[in-house]
């Protein structure tokens, strides 16, 4: 008889634990709002949404209600890869921009639109990264709704400017490699319209949500603000299908257009330059002006690899906004802050890529910064050697 009242009380403590005993961390919901702002959530029950400012609660969509709120650890982790990001970003694409400018034999129309390249991603994380450093440390957005507004204006803006300077760079290697002497050069009225018309079109994309043709409105892990995806009014959605066309889908139809006939240019020039040597007897025919071929095709692989960077970067944001328009029910806070993560990295993408695989920015780059210098010596000089020739063509061209 004493054993079973023995088993009886311990099974009892197990199912029914005292009052005082103390719950995990995690099993306790109040625990989880200790260190942040206070609950203003309105349907009593505790989710993600829970600490949001009063004031920007009419933004949020309702279906946020129903998450509860993330681990801290998430926070704590996308605000150490936005602040790495950033300081990467901001110095990284401030030593392109001052490269570039302070380099004479950089100063060519066609790298007036890398310098604006540098530009859009330089103010992109300068603008952006210190209200998601804040909004992570708070675990909710704070910097109010007029402020939730103008970032995501700006990412947006700062979003389509990068990509279609993407699109008129690829343009120029196309007209320089495969149309050749039969294009018409780039001159600098021309870099510059462009580079207008770029902020032009991107500025009147980005403002109609401020109109109410859809508009921003804080992403699902209230660390950052965005587009609206969740309204089920098509009147909302029509912004979205259309902008993605604009700033998506035909950068990206007209960069593959481009770099197939450029891939096929190079792949034709190099089969002709192997069979005029094999018919010489001869291992390599680079004169100067086959150097300057070379060296052009150089730059088309750093074009290519920055706009495969550029769209690894964004077609989270694409997928995720298309997701909220037609699965919402997929749309999760965690799944919403992959598109943060993502974008944030493709301002980082250039000044890496062009410091490694740009010949005559890597050369300028070791005479002004030797210790960002990242090359070997011998790479250099071979490189350097074979791009004298595009300089002075370029002198030429403009002159």
């Amino acid at each position: 008889m004493n054993a079973e009242v023995v088993l009886w009380n311990f099974f009892s403590s197990r199912i029914n634990p005292p009052s005082s005993s103390k719950m995990s961390y995690w099993d306790n919901p109040a625990n989880m709002a200790t260190d942040v702002l206070p609950s203003t959530n309105p349907y009593g029950n505790y989710t993600v949404v829970d600490t949001v400012p009063k004031e920007i609660l009419h933004m949020i969509d309702p279906h946020w209600y129903q998450f509860p709120p993330m681990n801290p650890l998430w926070y704590s982790l996308v605000g150490f890869w936005v602040v790495i990001m950033g300081c990467l970003s901001v110095a990284g694409n401030f030593v392109v921009m001052w490269v570039f400018l302070n380099t004479k034999s950089l100063r060519s129309p066609a790298n007036t639109l890398v310098v604006n390249l540098a530009l859009s991603d330089f103010l992109m994380m300068f603008c952006m990264f210190p209200p998601m450093v804040i909004s992570c440390y708070w675990q909710t957005w704070t910097l109010g709704a007029f402020f939730c507004e103008i970032y995501a204006f700006l990412g947006s803006l700062f979003g389509c400017v990068s990509i279609w300077t993407m699109v008129w760079i690829t343009l120029d290697r196309y007209n320089v490699i495969v149309k050749g002497m039969s294009g018409t050069p780039l001159t600098s009225k021309g870099a510059t319209m462009r580079i207008l018309g770029t902020w032009a079109g991107a500025l009147a994309w980005c403002l109609p949500p401020f109109f109410g043709w859809n508009r921003y409105v804080p992403e699902g892990n209230m660390t950052a603000c965005g587009t609206d995806y969740l309204s089920e009014d098509m009147f909302t959605h029509s912004y979205l299908y259309i902008y993605s066309i604009f700033v998506y889908f035909i950068p990206l139809v007209a960069n593959v257009y481009l770099y197939f006939y450029i891939v096929q240019a190079v792949a034709n020039h190099e089969k002709a330059m192997r069979e005029q040597a094999k018919k010489m007897g001869v291992k390599s025919l680079r004169s100067e002006d086959n150097q300057k071929t070379s060296a052009e095709c150089r730059l088309a692989k750093v074009a290519l690899m920055t706009v495969s960077l550029w769209f690894m970067a964004w077609t989270p944001y694409l997928i995720i906004n298309y997701a909220g328009m037609i699965s919402k029910a997929s749309v999760t806070p965690l799944f919403s802050i992959w598109g943060s993560v993502f974008a944030k990295a493709n301002a980082v993408y250039n000044p890496i890529v062009y410091a490694i695989s740009h010949p005559k920015y890597r050369a300028a780059l070791e005479k002004k910064l030797p210790c960002l210098a990242c090359a070997t010596e011998g790479q250099d000089q071979s490189e350097v050697a074979s791009t004298n020739s595009v300089t002075v063509t370029e002198k030429s061209e403009n002159a």
